[in-house]
């Protein structure tokens, strides 16, 4: 039985990759998740598959080097997927501190213990491998024209995307240095159940329903490459199994779209089928944030040509999807509002 360390596991795409994992390996596969359950990780995402025998919560922090170690002295971990990090732009923008600990020391903890635990002589125990979950947002700013490739130089704009690029370098430096068996993947914006409502869809969908003001950024131009949660599970599965050690991926949906017009299409969607009091009156302009990068495009041809993915959800379905799935649990968005109270 194959064994997985999932960092973050009760954040957003964490929790998506342990039901994918789960619905397509179920009992052949041992899961540990390892989550400091800050104000994002939330237990209630996976109530359905806490009670499985092979699946193990440890609430800890990714910086506790004791904690980490001791994992790996308790259990023969064949795999490291690390999605744990801060990653609200915003947040980083009021203050760095708690993103650099978090997704540049609780990185090098991580790999620092693998190393230590896969190590064998000069090489590594058979078929292990760390993979470090980036973001395209270490890249920087495009025009209005090309791609993202993995060849593009990373110029980050934010504290947190700074934390991010410095966490991949640190991996980086780790397969060049070390030799380390080691995949960096870089996706496009996700969506889909289960994300913290503070990022831009959920927080749209909760807004229009409760009738409140809608905050847009600027002139809402800003372009985006949206990405639908279940193909960025798929991928990060297919690397971690096919990808060739070393190599960075990037994973993106060409599914390229305006902050407004996401806005106005989830408007528009709720005014038709929930609530025709639901209207455009709710967008209110607000000033940019600093720093505010105008465009992010992934292309994704590497990773469509070495390993066959290519993105299955369309974002016109996807979208409705997760429309649908915040309308009906509204019970999973109250308690999220009490909890942060």
């Amino acid at each position: 039985m194959k064994i997985y360390l999932v960092t973050g596991g009760c954040g957003f795409i964490g929790t998506n990759f342990i039901h994918y994992m789960f619905n397509k390996y179920g009992n052949s596969i041992h899961l540990l998740n390892l989550d400091k359950l800050t104000y994002a990780g939330n237990p209630a995402n996976l109530k359905d598959i806490e009670g499985r025998t092979n699946y193990t919560f440890i609430k800890s922090d990714i910086c506790d080097k004791h904690l980490v170690n001791k994992l790996f002295q308790k259990y023969k971990i064949d795999y490291v997927i690390h999605f744990a990090a801060e990653s609200h732009v915003d947040r980083s923008i009021e203050s760095a501190d708690e993103f650099v600990r978090s997704n540049v020391i609780g990185t090098l903890t991580l790999i620092d213990a693998a190393k230590s635990a896969w190590e064998q002589g000069p090489t590594y125990r058979e078929g292990v491998k760390y993979l470090q979950v980036s973001t395209d947002e270490v890249y920087g700013s495009l025009g209005q024209t090309g791609y993202f490739t993995e060849a593009t130089p990373l110029d980050p704009h934010s504290p947190y995307s700074a934390s991010k690029a410095s966490a991949d370098f640190m991996v980086k430096s780790y397969i060049d240095t070390h030799k380390f068996p080691a995949n960096i993947t870089r996706c496009s914006n996700n969506y889909g159940p289960y994300q913290y409502p503070e990022k831009l869809i959920p927080l749209l969908i909760q807004n229009c329903v409760e009738k409140k003001s809608i905050p847009v950024y600027g002139d809402g131009m800003n372009i985006r490459d949206w990405l639908y949660v279940e193909d960025h599970c798929r991928a990060i599965d297919l690397v971690l199994h096919q990808g060739i050690s070393g190599e960075v991926y990037n994973i993106g949906g060409h599914n390229e779209k305006t902050n407004i017009g996401i806005v106005k299409f989830v408007i528009d969607y709720l005014h038709d089928n929930f609530d025709s009091l639901i209207d455009e009156s709710l967008i209110t302009y607000v000033s940019d944030r600093k720093g505010h990068d105008r465009r992010y495009a992934i292309d994704p041809e590497k990773i469509s040509r070495d390993l066959g993915w290519k993105p299955e959800t369309p974002f016109s379905e996807g979208i409705v999807k997760t429309i649908k799935w915040y309308l009906g649990n509204t019970e999973w968005l109250n308690e999220l509002k009490l909890k942060s109270t």
